[in-house]
């Protein structure tokens, strides 16, 4: 991942043994290793190309010719974006997103790349404001997460470099002002000296505020004050596999749920889909296998992408009723493109059979899920990336609704739907999805917002992209 250090980690992991890591200073935990320092490991720099003069950087919507309810695609910026977040506050017409950025001016005098890159909309994703650094540090940052309470708070967390790794803040101004950081992890925290890809998920008052992330096992920690203090984290798994959280969430009844893939430390062999629930509010969880994916495609055609990047991803998105949709990537034979999947449930525990949800043409990619919850009941909306239009070079992003708690989903529409803009597009669709994940939102009025990013391969550069529709 561009300078994203928790997937460079892993896949130097692959050719670095035990006994050199401990060499470099690297600190043991209860299975496999994660780093103290920076010190050991690849560096993967921004590629030194800016597509800045040749991106169209549109600031005003245009309805979009080719996707029925939605707006064109809107590029951030011209710069060197990529793993994009995004929330909407429920009460009011704000939005918000995060991205990770690779170039462009630094946050301050000796701050490295990449840095975490916020900007807000008033009017419901219409005009947006200009970029702020969030938040300044000397750290390498990646792996943004937002979300929002009903009374206006943001909530946010982001890695600094593995270590401290997860810190978390929250605005009560709509982003202007923020918290001191909290972290978890580190030197004389709580003997988990690193971690990797944070997951949020808040209760809608915010009151109850739940954090993912793993230092190869799967951990989460908690609050109970609204993100004032954290208790220390909880680890949910006994194995030696590594996990990788891609979505949380709050019931109803107050129960809290997160989706993990859990995979070997090379990525070879099977990968499992599983739901975690705490009915206690973060103090154990049980661990539900829901699925399992056969070995991993690789993607030897993209410059740079490693052994890993199309493998299972797993997220979730519950409704007021308490209802449950799961969407995840899986195949059944090794190293076959794999498939999109949609499963539900009311306890988290049992689960309906899977129901494939992309085109069922083999040898089509699907990666990269994203979900979100209507704020009526049963509504349920669906984005992810495929490359049906040309095999490895020609992705796009697909959306689906289901307004019947996921027994059946409307026909799939692209809403990456411009031809041009950038170098990495064509009337096909782009060359290469831009990072391990995006998101979506839905609003209090029912109008879905997502962001994803694009590009020209793994290594780049592209840009996050954003569009609204109904």
């Amino acid at each position: 991942m561009k300078m994203d250090w928790s997937r460079i980690y892993r896949y130097a992991r692959r050719f670095v043994a035990l006994a050199s890591l401990l060499a470099l200073g690297f600190a043991a935990t209860s299975g496999p290793k994660g780093p103290e320092s920076e010190e050991g490991k690849t560096k993967k720099t921004w590629t030194g190309i800016s597509y800045m003069k040749q991106t169209v950087v549109e600031q005003a919507p245009a309805i979009s010719a080719a996707s029925p309810g939605w707006e064109s695609e809107r590029a951030w910026s011209g710069f060197d974006d990529w793993e994009p977040a995004i929330a909407a506050d429920p009460s009011s017409t704000y939005v918000y997103q995060m991205t990770t950025r690779y170039n462009g001016p630094k946050a301050c005098n000796g701050c490295p790349f990449p840095v975490i890159i916020f900007r807000s909309s008033s009017d419901s994703g219409i005009i947006w404001s200009t970029d702020k650094f969030l938040p300044v540090t000397k750290k390498k940052q990646n792996d943004p997460e937002i979300e929002v309470a009903n009374d206006g708070t943001i909530y946010a967390v982001w890695l600094d470099a593995y270590t401290p790794g997860v810190k978390f803040i929250k605005s009560t101004d709509r982003g202007v002002t923020w918290s001191t950081p909290i972290s978890f992890t580190g030197k004389g925290q709580n003997n988990i000296p690193w971690n990797d890809k944070p997951i949020l998920a808040i209760s809608p008052n915010g009151q109850h505020v739940y954090i993912a992330f793993n230092s190869s096992d799967s951990y989460v920690v908690s609050s109970h004050n609204f993100g004032a203090s954290f208790g220390s984290p909880v680890k949910t798994n006994n194995d030696t596999r590594y996990w990788f959280h891609n979505g949380g969430a709050v019931a109803p009844n107050g129960d809290v749920y997160f989706s993990a893939v859990d995979f070997s430390q090379d990525y070879t062999g099977d990968a499992n889909i599983n739901v975690l629930k705490s009915t206690n509010q973060g103090a154990s969880f049980i661990t539900t296998r829901v699925d399992t994916s056969r070995e991993v495609p690789g993607c030897p055609w993209a410059a740079g992408c490693y052994f890993g990047f199309l493998g299972s991803s797993a997220v979730m998105a519950i409704d007021g009723a308490g209802k449950m949709v799961l969407l995840y990537s899986a195949n059944s034979v090794a190293g076959a493109a794999e498939k999109m999947y949609v499963r539900t449930s009311t306890n988290g525990t049992t689960w309906t059979p899977r129901l494939e949800i992309s085109n069922g043409v083999a040898g089509v990619h699907n990666s990269f899920p994203a979900i979100a919850a209507s704020t009526v009941n049963n509504d349920f909306r669906v984005t992810w990336q495929d490359d049906r239009n040309g095999s490895t070079n020609a992705w796009n992003t697909w959306y689906r609704r289901s307004t019947n708690g996921g027994t059946s989903w409307s026909a799939a529409i692209r809403i990456s739907d411009l031809g041009s803009g950038a170098p990495y597009k064509t009337a096909n669709g782009f060359n290469f999805p831009y990072g391990d994940y995006f998101e979506m939102a839905v609003d209090s009025t029912g109008r879905n917002h997502v962001v994803w990013g694009e590009g020209t391969s793994y290594d780049g550069p592209g840009g996050s992209w954003y569009t609204r529709g109904q």
